[in-house]
C-alpha cells in the first residue's frame, strides 16, 4: 500500500513555528518515527507552500497513491482550489490538522476542504497523521 502525505504551507516549520501550538518536533523527525509503525506502508512525502504546487501533487499522487492524508495548513481556509482537487482524484484523501482549529480564530472553522475528504482528524498533533494513515489501511 502506497500512502502519501501532503504538508501545506508552514508546516516546513514544525519544531521552530510557535511550539505551543505545533510542538517542537519537526515533521522531518516525525516521519522517521512514522515509517516503523508501518512497515508494509510504503510512504511519500511532500511539502509546499504554494498552492499550485500542492494541487499538482495532489492531481499526481491523487492516480498513484492508495490514499493520501493532506494537511492543507491555512489554505484550509481560503482554496476552493485544494477542494476542487481531491474532489477530481481517486484516491481517498484523509485530512489532518495538529492544533484544533475549531477553538482558534473563527476563519479557521471554514474549511473548503473537508467536505471532499473521507474525514477529518483535528487537534491531535501529529498522532492525527499516524491516524489517518491507520483509517486508510483499515
Amino acid at each position: 500500500m502506497t500512502v502519501a502525505i501532503i504538508n501545506g504551507p508552514n508546516l516546513n516549520l514544525l519544531g521552530k513555528r510557535e511550539p505551543g501550538i505545533y510542538g517542537s518536533e519537526s515533521f522531518e523527525e516525525f516521519f522517521k518515527s512514522l515509517q516503523p509503525v508501518f512497515p508494509t506502508v510504503q510512504f511519500t512525502y511532500f511539502q509546499s507552500n504554494v498552492e499550485g504546487e500542492l494541487i499538482n501533487e495532489l492531481q499526481r499522487a491523487g492516480f498513484e497513491a492508495d490514499g493520501i492524508v493532506l494537511n492543507p495548513g491555512g489554505y484550509t481556509h481560503t482554496s476552493v482550489a485544494i477542494g476542487d482537487a481531491i474532489a477530481a482524484i481517486k484516491a481517498p484523501v484523509i485530512e489532518v490538522h495538529i492544533s484544533n482549529v475549531h477553538a482558534r480564530e473563527d476563519f479557521r472553522k471554514i474549511s473548503h476542504v473537508s467536505a471532499k475528504c473521507q474525514g477529518s482528524i483535528i487537534g491531535l498533533g501529529l498522532k492525527g497523521y499516524e491516524l489517518a494513515v491507520r483509517a486508510l489501511i483499515s
